[in-house]
């Protein structure tokens, strides 16, 4: 389990990589629940911004990937988890 959430969670990263300078937030989407320890993109329930993730695949971190991709990368969530 903990294996599948750090490939899921380095899939997401590498995902997010890969989008082309420029390109426009209405083709990406927040995928919950993937984000490695310090990779985050934004605001989640107990820190202010990106980054500041303290654990891996926490449920309430986001990452932006490409539009579509977030439900299909094992625990990925489009909602914040509880």
């Amino acid at each position: 389990m903990k294996t599948t959430i750090l490939v899921a969670s380095a899939l997401a990263v590498a995902l997010s990589m890969t989008l082309a300078p420029g390109t426009k937030a209405d083709d990406q989407e927040k995928c919950f629940g993937v984000a490695k320890a310090g990779k985050n993109d934004c605001k989640a329930g107990s820190h202010d911004c990106a980054g500041h993730s303290t654990v891996d695949a926490d449920p309430a971190s986001f990452v932006l990937v490409p539009a579509g991709t977030c439900e299909k990368i094992n625990g990925g969530s489009l909602q914040p988890k509880a």
